[in-house]
């Protein structure tokens, strides 16, 4: 049964066209995922499904009375909540109930028996809900997304952005729609909390659809494929690992498929353009409006957006880079205490811990947005450093890329300026697009556009993959592994810091 239907899609962004007359359906109990390089419209389609965004061409029809819950990860909070009340608010029409059952039980025990009847019908509706075992659900819930921990009745505004988006996920996978939309749902999950999502997706009877750069993570939780490429989405039943195989498969097809009617299509116009005028003129005519007739194939975009980055490095020695003494850092009260370390010149380091535990915290300490607590720290003197934040906030959305990299780099002419944004991976047509419209991915490589063009010898990046594609990681963790200078990183992503950091601090250990 199909819940939902897209027909002759087509949409761009100003002279950016991402999809032209392409289609999707989702059927009852698939698990989608939605693959595809950085800015081939993986966060546009989402929203195309949601209605936030109109389509310039198309139809998207849902099957009605179906509940669609799509992951927000910056929705807006009520920060004086605890934790608890906002994850029971997924309950809300429950509790509703519940209230109206036990108003008509007191009228009935006043002497209006006629009520019974109406308020056992609401209990027995609530027993199918398991209402009675919400608290049970939550604490599982909180538990396998790391928010337990923490206590539920912490208050919203204590919480990191990580820690937020947890909630949030939290909240929608309690309120159980038919069919959940998730953009990127491992982000801000450390690796056993995503292994507890993919067990829980990969045992919904429900349908979704998941966007994700983590192919581990898709390979577990997916019985389809929708891969978004060439401005087409090609639907591939099977696993992830199946899909890419099909994938290369249906490609070598189509390329000698395109080879051959190419060599039929050169062949025919010699012919038309030799005989046209001569005695089998009627035979060119006739092989012209053969021509004619003919399917067009297009040309399959072989190239893949390989960015290629590198870091602007300034000379270093290798004394103490940064030494940290006694630290604690927060907000209102300290998250993390007596925090210790140092890192000399050149050394590569990364920072480790449960999500949630201040990892961000101690990077905006380090780098003066948050004033330390008590303690302290202190960087070389020779240090220049760079920064990369994970929150992808500008200070004006409707700004292009070129105009962000030319307001930083004044001395630079256009030319040059698309030319860096280039070798980060932001086509023309990206280039001259406002920011906000950009996906995640294209926001992040325009963020690291600007720290490669800042000379600096220290780097302190905060979850720099987390939007990433697989070829711009790679490319990172070729800069980083190259860069002479000093690296501070914090990332939930193993696979990418394994083979080039020589020093982990777990913030874990050091905050007890």
């Amino acid at each position: 049964m199909s819940l939902l239907n897209i027909m002759e899609l087509t949409h761009s962004f100003s002279d950016n066209l991402i999809f032209k007359n392409t289609e999707l359906s989702l059927n009852k109990g698939e698990h989608i995922g939605i693959v595809g390089q950085n800015g081939t419209g993986k966060s546009t389609l989402i929203k195309i499904c949601m209605g936030q965004i109109i389509p310039d061409i198309g139809r998207i029809v849902w099957q009605p009375r179906i509940t669609v819950g799509c992951l927000d990860q910056y929705a807006q909070i009520d920060e004086n909540m605890t934790m608890e009340t906002f994850l029971k608010s997924a309950f809300l029409k429950l509790y509703e109930m519940e209230e109206k059952m036990n108003k008509l039980y007191y009228q009935a025990a006043a002497g209006d028996r006629n009520l019974l009847e109406l308020a056992a019908q609401y209990q027995k509706q609530l027993e199918m809900n398991d209402f009675y075992s919400i608290n049970t659900q939550i604490e599982r819930v909180a538990n396998g997304l790391g928010l337990l921990a923490l206590g539920l009745e912490r208050p919203i505004e204590l919480m990191s952005g990580g820690q937020r988006a947890k909630v949030i996920l939290a909240k929608l996978l309690l309120e159980k729609p038919d069919i959940l939309l998730l953009d990127e749902p491992t982000n801000f999950l450390d690796k056993n909390h995503i292994m507890w999502l993919s067990d829980y997706l990969s045992n919904l009877e429900n349908a979704f659809m998941v966007v994700s750069h983590d192919y581990d993570f898709l390979e577990k939780i997916t019985n389809r494929i929708c891969d978004i490429d060439n401005k087409k989405i090609s639907k591939y039943y099977g696993t992830y690992s199946e899909f890419l195989k099909k994938k290369m498969l249906l490609r070598e097809d189509y390329i000698r498929q395109y080879s051959a009617w190419q060599k039929e299509v050169k062949n025919t116009e010699e012919f038309i353009r030799k005989n046209i005028a001569g005695r089998k003129s009627k035979m060119a005519r006739g092989r012209q409006k053969q021509l004619d007739r003919m399917d067009k194939m297009e040309a399959l975009n072989q190239k893949e957006i390989k960015p290629s980055f590198h870091f602007n490095e300034i000379s270093l020695t290798n004394t103490k880079h940064l030494i940290v003494k006694h630290l604690y850092a927060g907000y209102h009260k300290a998250i993390l205490s007596d925090i210790n370390f140092s890192i000399n010149g050149g050394q590569k380091v990364v920072i480790t811990g449960f999500n949630g535990i201040g990892k961000t915290t101690l990077l905006k300490t380090l780098v003066g947005q948050i004033s330390s607590i008590r303690g302290s720290f202190a960087f070389s003197e020779q240090v220049k450093f760079g920064y990369f934040e994970q929150d992808l906030k500008w200070q004006d959305e409707t700004q292009t890329p070129i105009q962000i990299i030319s307001e930083n780099n004044p001395s630079l002419v256009i030319k040059e300026v698309r030319k860096h944004l280039a070798r980060c991976g932001i086509l023309n047509q990206h280039a001259v697009q406002a920011v906000g419209t950009l996906s995640g991915g294209e926001q992040a490589k325009v963020r690291m556009c600007m720290l490669l063009m800042k000379p600096c010898n220290f780097l302190i990046m905060d979850e720099p993959t987390n939007h990433l594609d697989i070829q711009a990681k790679e490319a990172l963790k070729i800069a980083l592994s190259h860069f002479s200078g000093t690296v501070l990183l914090v990332s939930h992503e193993e696979a990418f810091y394994r083979d080039w950091v020589q020093k982990v601090i777990d913030i874990e250990r050091s905050n007890k």
